[in-house]
C-alpha cells in the first residue's frame, strides 16, 4: 500500500508517479505508454503550436482513457538583443567554420513560447485533467480560466519561498524540484544557481511549508528513490531521466549512446544551450564555452545560433551541440518500454515500503 494516497486520489492514476514533460524529445507516444503503465503522462507543450497540442492530446485520448497533464512554460518573454546575438554568434564562429556552415545564413528563431490566450483556449476546449507550469504561474486571469475548465494546476518550486508563492497563487499541487533534476531549473523567485537545494533537503521543507500535496522531483529513478521521497513527506514523484532511453522517446541515436554512457558526475547545470540554467549531460559546447557563460543571450535566444550547429553535428553522429537534458540519476535509466518501466518502478517502491515496514 502507498503510505500517502493524495496524489493517486487527486489524479485518479494507478500509481503516484508523474512522467516528467521533456520538451523536444517526446510526444504523445511516450505519454500513452507511461499512462498505460499507471503513471500520469505529461505532454510538453512549450515548443509546439496550439494546433499541434490539440492534435497530440486527441491522439492520447484515442489510445488511453487515463488522465493527461499538459505542461507549459510561463516565463516572461524577452525580445532578442541583436548586439548580444551577434556577439554570441561570433563566439560560436569557430564551430560554424569547422562544420562548414555560413554564420550569415538565416536561422529559425528558437521556439519556447510562454502560456498565452491561444493555449488557454486549447486547454478550455480539451479540458486535460492536469495542467502544469514551469517558471512560476501565468497571469492570474489565465490561472482562473484553467481552473474553471476543471483542471488541476501544478507548478515547480526550487526553493521553499517559491512553493509558498505557488500555493498562495492557485497551485493545487507543488513539484519540489531538487538541484539533481534534469532539464530547466524551475526558478522564478531566485536566479542564484549556487543556492539551489537538493531533493533530500528541499522536499521535507516544502512539505512543512504548504498544505497542498507535494511531488518530489530530482534524482529519483528507482524504487529506493520513490520510497525515500515518501519518507520525506512527498505524496508522489516526478520522473524524467529514467524514461529517456525507452523506445517510445524521441531521443536521437547518438544522444541515446551518450546517455547510456553517462555517470553520476556526467551532468552539469548550464545556460549555454538556451540562456537559462538547465541540467544536462555535458557536451562539447558546454565544456568549451560554459557551462555558465555571461555571453549567452537571454532565454530562449541562446538556442537560436546553436540550431544549425546541432543539426550539422547530429548528421555526423555527434552530440557536441545537442541538449542532453538529464538529471544526476541518468545512469539508472533503462532501455525498456515505458509502461513496463512504470510498473517496475511502482513495484520496486511497494516492495521497499514492505521491507521497511517489516
Amino acid at each position: 500500500m502507498w503510505p500517502d494516497r493524495r496524489i493517486i486520489d487527486l489524479f485518479k492514476t494507478e500509481f503516484p508517479i508523474v512522467l516528467a514533460p521533456m520538451a523536444g524529445i517526446m510526444d504523445a507516444e511516450l505519454v500513452i505508454a507511461a499512462a498505460q503503465g499507471g503513471a500520469l503522462g505529461s505532454l510538453p507543450c512549450a515548443m509546439i503550436s496550439a494546433e499541434k497540442a490539440r492534435e497530440q492530446v486527441n491522439i492520447i485520448r484515442q489510445r488511453v482513457s487515463a488522465p493527461v497533464n499538459m505542461n507549459f512554460f510561463c516565463h516572461t518573454p524577452v525580445d532578442a538583443d541583436p548586439a548580444r546575438e551577434a556577439g554570441w554568434k561570433a563566439r560560436l564562429g569557430p564551430y560554424y567554420k569547422e562544420l562548414g556552415l555560413d554564420p550569415a545564413a538565416p536561422v529559425n528563431a528558437a521556439n519556447r513560447a510562454p502560456f498565452d490566450e491561444a493555449m488557454c483556449a486549447v486547454v478550455e476546449e480539451l479540458k486535460p485533467e492536469v495542467v502544469s507550469f514551469h517558471f512560476g504561474l501565468p497571469d492570474q486571469a489565465l490561472v482562473k480560466r484553467v481552473k474553471a475548465a476543471g483542471c488541476i494546476v501544478m507548478s515547480s518550486a526550487t526553493i521553499v519561498k517559491e512553493a509558498i508563492w505557488l500555493e498562495e497563487n492557485g497551485a493545487d499541487v507543488i513539484i519540489a524540484q531538487g538541484a539533481e533534476a534534469g532539464g530547466h531549473r524551475g526558478m522564478f523567485l531566485t536566479d542564484n544557481i549556487a543556492q539551489q537545494p537538493g531533493t533530500f533537503a528541499l522536499v521535507p521543507q516544502v512539505v512543512d511549508a504548504v498544505r497542498v500535496p507535494v511531488i518530489a522531483a530530482g534524482g529519483i529513478a528507482d524504487g529506493r528513490g520513490i520510497a525515500a521521497a515518501f519518507a520525506l513527506g512527498a505524496s508522489g514523484v516526478q520522473i524524467g531521466s529514467a524514461y529517456l532511453r525507452c523506445p517510445e522517446s524521441k531521443v536521437v541515436a547518438p544522444a541515446r549512446t551518450a546517455l547510456a554512457q553517462a555517470h553520476d558526475d556526467s551532468t552539469v547545470i548550464t545556460n549555454v544551450m538556451t540562456g537559462r540554467p538547465a541540467r544536462g549531460v555535458a557536451n562539447r559546447v558546454m565544456g568549451e564555452v560554459g557551462p555558465i557563460s555571461p555571453d549567452a543571450p537571454a532565454f530562449p535566444h541562446a538556442a537560436t545560433a546553436l540550431g544549425p550547429l546541432k543539426a550539422a553535428a547530429e548528421k555526423l553522429g555527434k552530440v557536441d551541440f545537442t541538449n542532453l537534458w538529464a538529471g544526476q540519476a541518468v545512469r539508472m535509466g533503462r532501455e525498456m518500454p515505458a509502461a513496463e518501466l512504470t510498473r517496475a518502478l511502482a513495484g520496486a517502491a511497494l516492495a521497499r515500503f514492505s521491507a521497511l515496514g517489516g
